[in-house]
């Protein structure tokens, strides 16, 4: 009996359409220009959901996916990555499956991840499908962090927007998925938190009380912190291994990969580890002009490009690879081909 396949059949995506750029957070600032911030970052604007919730855009972005020929009453599994769900309780995946109006029989579970989010995504997908547990999964990605920033900590609102993703995976999609390699290390978690809001650190006055950094930059324990220079040096540390390893697992050299999509980070340690890996600038795919850093979203964004430029052919070979939060790190390929039947 031949070996059950699993692959990527579409992706549809979905932007707020609030859209801010960089000439609207000098007006703010006014010590930057926009022409800083895009050499610094590689953005030029991002969209910044407003007081819809993750559930609500996640549905939007399904609903594109549906509109491609996608049939809801077969998906018989659903997994949303998100690290902004609606509620502590319940799972935002059981809303979504409520408001989608899938079948009863279909599973319905959030898992939070961050910048690896996707490629951890398609490991348990890919992983129903060949085990036979699920014939059809639906994979949605999306955070409004966008509302855990401070408006006063430019540091981290030139980065980031908000972006949703639909994927089906599935017995037969032109994107086979490969093998994976995952890894983890705890020990950077405080390089890139929100302290406040779990039971670690519950809300309270004290946490609410806003700290302006030397560098200008204004947050609460409530905001998202990133410390940017220990989380490049971790991109650094662990990406190229992670890259390497991925290869050697899946029977691959680098001039094997037509192109890279890793997780859509800055422009800027894009760049970085693009030099550190040796990969040829026309295979390396950069796309966050428009939308920014929009962490677990990146990598379906930076495909569906690929998609719509008519790149994604019949023998194309693309190295996926996310990294961030955490630390959480995880690489995968897919093999492009014609669609075909599930075995």
């Amino acid at each position: 009996m031949s070996e059950m396949r699993a692959g990527l059949a579409r992706i549809a995506c979905h932007l707020p359409p609030k859209r801010i750029t960089n000439a609207d957070l000098v007006r703010e600032f006014g010590s930057w220009t926009a022409e800083k911030i895009q050499a610094k970052t590689g953005i030029e604007a991002r969209h910044v959901a407003e007081d819809e919730p993750v559930s609500k855009l996640a549905c939007l972005a399904a609903e594109k996916l549906f509109s491609q020929g996608v049939d809801r009453s077969e998906i018989d599994m659903l997994l949303l990555c998100t690290e902004t769900p609606d509620y502590i309780m319940p799972s935002t995946a059981c809303i979504i499956h409520e408001k989608l109006g899938l079948s009863k029989g279909c599973g319905a579970f959030d898992y939070n991840l961050g910048c690896s989010g996707y490629v951890y995504g398609l490991h348990m997908a890919s992983a129903m499908v060949r085990s036979g547990l699920a014939k059809k999964v639906l994979l949605l990605t999306g955070d409004v962090m966008t509302r855990y920033i401070h408006g006063g900590d430019k540091s981290t609102r030139t980065i980031f927007g908000d972006g949703f993703t639909a994927s089906l995976i599935d017995g037969g999609g032109a994107g086979r998925i490969g093998q994976f390699v995952l890894g983890t290390d705890g020990s950077g978690v405080e390089n890139l938190i929100i302290p406040a809001g779990g039971t670690v650190l519950p809300c309270s006055e004290e946490t609410r009380q806003m700290r302006t950094n030397r560098y200008g930059n204004s947050r609460t324990r409530e905001n998202l912190y990133m410390n940017g220079p220990e989380v490049l040096k971790f991109a650094l540390r662990e990406v190229p291994q992670a890259v390497g390893a991925c290869l050697e697992k899946n029977g691959l050299t680098l001039d094997d990969v037509d192109f890279f999509v890793f997780h859509q980070a800055t422009t800027m340690m894009l760049e970085r580890l693009r030099e550190a890996i040796g990969i040829a600038e026309e295979k390396f795919v950069i796309d966050l002009a428009d939308k920014g850093n929009t962490i677990s979203s990146t990598i379906p964004f930076a495909l569906k490009a690929l998609e719509e430029d008519g790149r994604l052919t019949p023998g194309k070979v693309v190295l996926l690879c996310g990294f961030g939060v955490g630390y959480s790190w995880g690489a995968t390929v897919l093999r492009y081909g014609p669609h075909q039947a599930r075995r």
